[in-house]
């Protein structure tokens, strides 16, 4: 059997999902592993693929479903039925039914084992960051409280980030694409570096050198060039042209720093918290608004703290468990505490 590779062209939603299907009622007479591998290179030839199969999981959980209601129904027989039209409408479809499930049986069994073998997972613990080489000579850098699953075959390359934050440095492969899934979004590199974090909402996307294409649900692929980036969101792909300034603020993990430009203490708080076992907190409403700029060492919230007393009417009380709250500095105290220094 010969898997089709994509055409130069665009191809349809319609195309791809009757060639999964067409790919998938193969391996319902006996493959060969020569047949299952073009399978999975065809899924790994294009994000579009890699996005249909995955949804194979909830299509293969609706089957289930369908199994065991079908398995509770009684029905009457055919003699009963005194139609014969009837007959043949009730047989044509069983027939239907039953290669519905065979086909999403087949789909759910090929994305386990095009997805799940050989994967190599990597994970950084809170304040940890970590490089690892991969066994193309590309390089992921994990930051603090992250993880991500590699993948690697001899038709494509995927890391997929489960959680937190990571900057690839892709060694160029013309003979295999390299995809990065975060949630919705699969991001396609070659020779190319960009960062992406996982925020609550959203997936934010910042490339540093060469290009990508950003696919996320049935969005159309967007090019990300150096110097930009995207907000991306399951049905939304935001491109953002960024300055100098912010790539380096977005990026400054990387040589562990943190660097501020007037954020608010909830935002600076919240980036230094990403490397904290105890969190600092914020006692007093009035401090969240206040604007701080600096950069800072990952390791040492100290010198930011100290800073942020300096600077501004906050005071800060350290806790018995190594957390630390702010609070508002009233104006007398404030005085009182200048005239000392």
């Amino acid at each position: 059997m010969q898997a089709s590779e994509p055409d130069s062209g665009y191809e349809s939603r319609d195309k791809i999902e009757a060639e999964a299907a067409r790919l998938l009622a193969r391996l319902n007479s006996d493959p060969s592993p020569k047949d299952e591998a073009e399978i999975c290179r065809w899924i790994e030839s294009d994000p579009r693929h890699a996005v249909a199969f995955a949804r194979a999981e909830a299509a293969w959980e609706a089957a289930e479903r369908l199994k065991s209601a079908a398995a509770e129904v009684n029905l009457p027989p055919l003699e009963a039925i005194t139609s014969e039209e009837q007959q043949r409408r009730l047989s044509r479809n069983i027939m239907i039914a039953a290669a519905v499930a065979v086909i999403l049986f087949i789909i759910a069994a090929i994305v386990t084992i095009c997805t799940f073998n050989g994967v190599d997972r990597h994970e950084t613990r809170i304040g940890q960051i970590s490089d690892v080489t991969l066994n193309d000579g590309s390089i992921l850098h994990l930051n603090s409280n992250s993880a991500a699953e590699v993948r690697f075959t001899d038709h494509g390359r995927k890391v997929r980030i489960l959680k937190g934050e990571a900057s690839v440095d892709v060694a160029r492969d013309p003979a295999r694409p390299f995809d990065v899934e975060a949630r919705s979004a699969v991001i396609r590199a070659k020779g190319t570096t960009f960062n992406v974090r996982l925020r609550p909402s959203l997936v934010e996307l910042t490339v540093t050198r060469g290009v990508v294409t950003v696919h996320s649900g049935n969005k159309v692929a967007e090019r990300v060039s150096a110097g930009s980036g995207a907000i991306i969101q399951p049905r939304s792909i935001a491109l953002t042209r960024l300055d100098s300034r912010l790539v380096s603020q977005r990026t400054a993990w990387r040589t562990h720093m943190v660097e501020l430009d007037d954020e608010t203490i909830e935002q600076a708080t919240g980036e230094f918290n990403r490397y904290r076992w105890a969190p600092i907190l914020i006692g007093d409403t009035r401090v969240s608004s206040l604007r701080i700029g600096g950069r800072f060492r990952i390791t040492d919230s100290k010198a930011f703290l100290s800073a942020v007393q300096r600077g501004l009417p906050v005071r800060v009380v350290d806790g018995q468990d190594g957390s630390v709250m702010l609070l508002y500095r009233d104006e007398p105290e404030l005085a009182a505490n200048t005239a000392r220094e």
